[in-house]
């Protein structure tokens, strides 16, 4: 009962779940294994406000002195290396092997690289980390142009900022649309839209093939076939979850550590959530999802406080995400079925309105831009199971919370 819980991984999901620990009193069971040197802290705010603002502190999620308290300690800038089931213990870079009843892994995801492009490269940027941040930080510092490879959530939000900055910015993006993989096709009109009106230039469709390298820097991409100056690119073609350590224990991975409803492993006394897991589908239809967002790592971290206290309380938070670029919020209440029909509800000015998809007679997914009251009717509609009809919902006249 009084075995020591052993947490890898310094993201926002092992943040919670130390928080949980803590208040439950058994935070002197817990050891926190970060790789990196820094106490857990935002990550959200690297792509905006930390990036254009050189005074912009690390946000942590507690202080130093509040894991002193809690009983909790830290192993900073010390990575966990291997995993030794039988003896059930975790073996650290500095040498130090820590034995554990539970072990939690929540050791996120990694930016995805550009295959066959030498690294590293000074001019050549993803961001993940506080590390990442504070070197593009410094490279924007003196850059008249920033190319941003990919649409997605984070191309898109460091291109806002770096327009913000004054930067000339261009996102290169290989799909016929910007977020193909994350909104519907009318809210990446609207964002592709607001961009561009941004003054930023934003190029779909795009093959990116050869690298024209100069000693330590890249100096030209080839773009469907002509060649491309680059001064600074950005990486932003997505993460690959960090599944290596658990894959050298024998763990069942498939894009993610494999987790049940009760996020445990293929061995019971290991655990896995948030960015790194790939866990079942509260909807019962045997898909496996891997979630990268903050409230996914949140109510993760509460089923797995409530694994490791021994009872059974199934992951089934209705997903929810957010996105900032610029003067764009986005936020997005539910997952895009593969076939939807969806209805615009307009919002209180002309730059705010929300989609609302529908399944069937089912509301599935609703999308909302600037309207952040919509959003938070939209969350509790859809974990109450209700649907409102299309032409009721979508009456500006209405509040949306009134359906409830």
């Amino acid at each position: 009962m009084h075995d020591p819980i052993v947490i890898v991984g310094g993201g926002h999901a092992a943040a919670a779940l130390c928080a949980g620990l803590a208040a439950a009193g058994l935070g002197p069971r817990v050891h926190l294994v970060c790789d990196e040197p820094e106490l857990p802290y935002q990550r959200p705010p690297l792509s905006k406000a930390f990036l254009r603002n050189p005074a912009e502190a690390l946000q942590l999620h507690r202080p130093e002195a509040w894991y002193a308290q809690a009983g909790i300690t830290v192993h900073r800038a010390d990575a966990a290396l291997a995993i030794d089931r039988a003896a059930a213990t975790v073996r650290l870079r500095s040498g130090t092997v820590l034995p554990y009843g539970r072990l939690v892994l929540a050791t996120g995801a990694r930016a995805r690289g550009l295959p066959h492009l030498p690294a590293p490269l000074a001019n050549v940027h993803a961001l993940r980390s506080a590390a990442d941040a504070l070197r593009l930080r410094a490279a924007l510092a003196d850059a008249a142009t920033v190319t941003l490879l990919g649409g997605g959530f984070i191309g898109l939000e460091i291109a806002a900022s770096a327009r913000a900055m004054g930067k000339a910015v261009t996102v290169l993006e290989a799909a016929p649309r910007l977020l193909a993989r994350s909104v519907s096709p009318a809210l990446a009109t609207q964002v592709l839209a607001v961009h561009r009106a941004a003054g930023i230039e934003v190029r779909l469709g795009v093959a990116v093939g050869g690298f024209e390298v100069e000693g330590e820097r890249l100096a030209g991409l080839a773009v469907d076939g002509r060649r491309e100056p680059i001064e600074q690119l950005v990486l932003g073609i997505g993460a690959e979850p960090m599944q290596g350590l658990a894959q050298a224990a024998g763990l069942d991975c498939a894009n993610g550590i494999a987790v049940d409803a009760c996020l445990r492993t293929s061995d019971p006394a290991v655990l896995a959530l948030g960015d790194c897991c790939s866990f079942p589908a509260a909807d019962g239809s045997g898909r496996h999802l891997r979630l990268e967002s903050v409230p996914n790592a949140t109510e993760q971290a509460r089923t797995a406080l409530a694994t490791l206290q021994g009872r059974s309380e199934p992951y089934a938070a209705l997903p929810w995400f957010w996105s900032e670029q610029g003067g764009l919020r986005l936020q997005m209440a539910g997952l895009l079925p593969a076939e939807a029909t969806s209805h615009r509800r307009p919002g209180a000015t002309p730059a705010s309105f929300s989609l609302l998809h529908y399944a069937g007679p089912r509301l599935a997914c609703v999308e909302s831009v600037n309207a952040p009251h919509d959003h938070l009717a939209a969350r509790k509609l859809l974990e109450a199971g209700k649907s409102p009809p299309p032409a009721l919902a979508c009456d500006p006249a209405v509040p949306l919370k009134n359906h409830l």
